[in-house]
């Protein structure tokens, strides 16, 4: 995977964008390119809803906006491979990990002065917190747009045949934890066959996705300052020791190698973001709760998603332009359906009731409104491109029956130390 070298390198002059409306181009409208890594029809088919009201509004600036799909898996290689080829997309979709990398490298413009000077667009409204992990200085580089909170969604059906508590019931009497949905998970594998707990997109390879169940632990893969390896603090171990066991001892979890999917029915419950309630379609009960505690307590975790505007791309101040309109109230409100906006105005439960309709106001509260307060957000790091593969290769000794997990730790840090040294 290419790093932040790679980014440098295709770093452009003044890393900024001008406020106000950018003059047509002297040879009539540009086409713009947006990297994106969904394919669902319905959330492409909104970008391009939102997209054909800017160029409405602009003809004489834009006469096309293209949302590139890039599969989830390769994203990010694919992306800098495009950068480090010449073929800069103007804007893209970056991940909350790679945020640090993105921002450092001079890769992106500034795109502080094309939102405040944008009319209507309140940028006020947006949460300091939420702009936190995009900003360097007194620039914002990216617009987090989506600021969604894991939680767990559960298969009530499977649970009450095999006889096990409604874990809605254990939220309301706080016994809502890790041991309890571990529990449930492998008695209703025990019963019924299928799957019990899923850590979504984790597929034993995007290691970080484990940060929604060792946040129950106090664990974290670094110290805050990026320099210091966590996994072998004695929180790690215990919450990875859990993990290995809940897989390898209780059956809880599925093995390696298992394809689970929890919106095809034979899935007890799984850690994924609200996003994912589009892929419910009514043939099972089911329900929406906030992530377990671990013996720290309750810890909410959030994945962050930004939209940034290439300094090196062929329209970075239109780029620019067309951000403030695809992120302003009127357009963060529509995208609110799938993914929960930065903005404080719209971060209450009866609007997020309007654009997630499959979700109770309650759901919404507990777990998205409440959620997203004193969140933690997944592993992010400068280094984060080789410390992903790094960590990864080093973690396979741990995903085998009677693995030392301690050992295997050991191992990871040993390997990752340099990296967030260097």
């Amino acid at each position: 995977m290419l790093g932040a070298g790679t980014l440098a390198a295709c770093s452009g002059g003044d890393n900024g964008s001008e406020a106000g409306t950018p003059e047509p181009a002297a040879d009539g409208p540009v086409d713009l390119r947006m990297t994106v890594w969904t394919a669902n029809e319905d959330q492409l088919a909104l970008f391009d809803e939102i997209a054909a009201d800017y160029i409405e509004e602009n003809p004489d600036l834009v006469s096309s906006v293209e949302f590139e799909v890039v599969p989830f898996a390769d994203y990010t290689t694919t992306l800098t491979t495009q950068l480090a080829g010449g073929n800069t997309p103007d804007l893209a979709w970056i991940f909350e990990s790679n945020a640090p990398e993105f921002v450092q490298s001079g890769a992106l413009a500034d795109i502080k002065p094309a939102l405040e000077g944008a009319e209507g667009y309140e940028y006020d409204d947006l949460l300091p917190s939420a702009l936190e992990l995009w900003s360097a200085e007194d620039g914002l580089y990216a617009y987090p747009f989506s600021n969604s909170p894991f939680a767990m969604f559960v298969n009530t059906d499977r649970i009450a045949e095999a006889g096990q508590p409604n874990p809605g019931d254990l939220v309301d009497s706080d016994e809502w934890t890790y041991d309890a949905a571990r529990e449930i998970s492998a008695a209703t594998t025990e019963q019924l066959g299928g799957a019990g707990l899923v850590v979504r997109d984790f597929d034993y390879s995007i290691w970080s996705n484990l940060a929604t169940v060792w946040g129950g632990w106090g664990a974290s893969a670094w110290s805050a300052d990026g320099t210091t390896c966590g996994f072998t603090e004695p929180e790690m171990v215990e919450a990875m020791t859990w993990f290995h066991d809940a897989v390898f001892t209780d059956g809880a979890i599925p093995g390696p190698g298992t394809s689970a999917d929890f919106f095809a029915g034979d899935v007890t419950m799984t850690i994924t973001q609200i996003s994912r309630a589009s892929s419910l379609d009514g043939s099972f009960e089911w329900d929406l709760l906030p992530l377990p505690a671990g013996p720290e307590g309750q810890q909410n975790v959030i994945g962050q998603a930004g939209i940034g505007v290439f300094e090196n791309g062929e329209n970075p101040d239109v780029a620019a332009d067309f951000l403030a309109h695809f992120t302003s109230p009127e357009s963060a409100e529509k995208l609110a359906t799938y993914f929960p906006p930065p903005r404080e105005s719209l971060l209450t439960a009866d609007v997020l009731a309007t654009a997630n309709p499959l979700l109770s106001e309650e759901q919404l509260q507990s777990v998205v409104v409440e959620g997203i307060q004193d969140a933690t957000t997944k592993p992010a790091h400068a280094n984060f491109a080789q410390l992903e593969t790094t960590i990864r290769g080093e973690l396979d000794a741990l995903w085998t029956e009677g693995a030392d997990v301690e050992a295997v730790l050991n191992d990871v840090c040993a390997a990752a130390e340099p990296l967030l040294q260097g």
